[in-house]
């Protein structure tokens, strides 16, 4: 029996995928573990891997396809001696759970529909009396979102004549391109819309004459770090600490450490530390010191980890990412060192593994390669702190009544304040401070 290939949920947050690239084409046969296609989520491109044998028989998502939603159709299996002659365009027929997940949207419609308006919505312009709330959930197949997006129609200008009004692939293709107007040319959805307690702003494209900007669409990385980091603001409770670390000592140690590294027959040093690397060697002892800084909240319980598993934060040109040296409290200056380099190499191609940048309890953003003096950082859930590192840059300090010349570095906390109370923060920063400026205290 044809069974569907469903579009892989490759992450726990993964909601939809780019189809980067098929590995197979329609007529190859397949077995458990052949490489079907590479698929893009909103951090790394992942391969996708069979889980049954036979035939690709159709290939229902063209590859570049975005916006693919997890367990959508991608491809057809056929069995040994099935023709895809006989496979439907839209896919084979739906499995139990398929139906099962099909009935429960057809409940959800008639309960919609029995239940009374709580009030009746505001008429859209040119909508000829029609009323349409904007929570209105529109039941269409898969395909049918598809094309009607390749075809700029909006759904919900049509009536369906699948199962229980279901639009489907004909109603769709029987459409006018433009008989609905897309959300850009009508009334686009606000900023912030949805979310409880907070105002919507208007959508910016209402606030400038048309033809002065070039509008780019939203890729899956960036419309993750808008999620994430809109809800990390919104519902966590932020607050910050910022203490100014003198630089002298660590900037010895790293020079004696460097000049040190062994050479191979090519004359380049095995490895070269970074401040920043000390500073995720001290972020680590310090979490193993206050423990009750190296936790997670839940809604039931407070996490505290018994590692200090401290989150790198990545630039990289299409976005950000936050890669984790895992146990980092038992790991050295150079394997520390070693393993950033790594992970930011896989970041910047898009390599990394979901197990390499989830998790984690603690992070350190670092600005200052860029002259940044001081900022503050949005915390990283499910994570409670993360420190924002500026520039080191020559200060003059006070050091026993006398006036003397320091490169000191500005440290700012961002802590989730339902985790970790103030005078918590401070002890934890204070220690931070001093293995950051008395890097040998890191080795007791």
């Amino acid at each position: 029996m044809a069974t569907n290939i469903l579009m892989p949920a490759l992450s726990p947050t993964m909601e939809e995928g780019k189809l980067a690239k098929w590995l197979v084409k329609e007529g190859d046969t397949v077995k458990s573990g052949t490489i079907l296609a590479e698929i893009e989520t909103d951090k790394a491109t992942m391969e996708f891997e069979a889980v049954d044998e036979g035939k690709i028989g159709k290939i229902l998502v063209p590859e570049g396809s975005e916006g693919v939603k997890v367990n959508a159709p991608i491809a057809v299996l056929l069995e040994e001696g099935e023709s895809a002659d006989a496979v439907p365009s839209g896919g084979a027929k739906a499995p139990a759970t398929d139906i099962a997940g099909a009935m429960k949207d057809i409940g959800a419609a008639v309960k919609a529909e029995s239940a009374p308006a709580a009030a009746p919505a505001a008429k859209a312009p040119g909508a000829g009396g029609a009323q349409q709330t904007n929570s209105a959930r529109i039941f269409a197949s898969p395909l049918a979102r598809r094309i009607a997006a390749g075809k700029g129609v909006d759904l919900s200008g049509l009536s369906g004549t699948g199962p229980r009004g279901r639009i489907v692939k004909s109603d769709v293709e029987n459409a006018k391109p433009g008989a609905a107007k897309p959300a850009a040319a009508g009334a686009p959805a606000a900023a912030g819309a949805g979310i409880p307690g907070v105002a919507p702003l208007p959508d910016a494209r209402l606030l400038y004459p048309a033809g002065s900007y070039e509008e780019i669409p939203h890729d899956n990385m960036r419309k993750a770090i808008a999620k994430r980091l809109t809800s990390a603001k919104t519902l966590i409770p932020h607050y910050y600490l910022t203490v100014d670390c003198n630089l002298n000592a660590l900037m010895a140690v790293r020079e004696k450490m460097n000049a040190a590294a062994p050479k191979g027959k090519d004359k380049v040093p095995a490895y070269k530390l970074s401040v920043n690397d000390f500073i995720m060697k001290a972020s680590a002892m310090a979490l193993m010191k206050h423990p009750d800084v190296n936790a997670s909240w839940t809604d039931t319980a407070i996490l505290k980890h018994k590692d200090a598993d401290v989150g790198v934060a990545v630039a990289l040109d299409f976005g950000l990412i936050t890669p984790i040296i895992f146990k980092a409290q038992t790991k050295g200056l150079v394997e520390i060192s070693n393993e950033v380099k790594t992970l930011a190499g896989l970041a910047k191609e898009k390599k990394l593994k979901p197990n390499q940048y989830e998790g984690g309890g603690f992070s350190v953003s670092n600005l200052g390669m860029y002259g940044i003096k001081n900022f503050t950082s949005i915390i990283n859930p499910p994570q409670s702190c993360i420190i924002a590192v500026g520039a080191g840059e020559e200060r003059a300090i006070v050091v026993n009544g006398k006036i003397e010349v320091a490169t000191v570095m500005t440290v700012t906390m961002s802590a989730d304040h339902r985790v970790v109370d103030g005078g918590t923060g401070a002890k934890f920063l204070s220690t931070l401070k001093q293995f950051i400026e008395e890097p040998a205290s890191m080795l007791l």
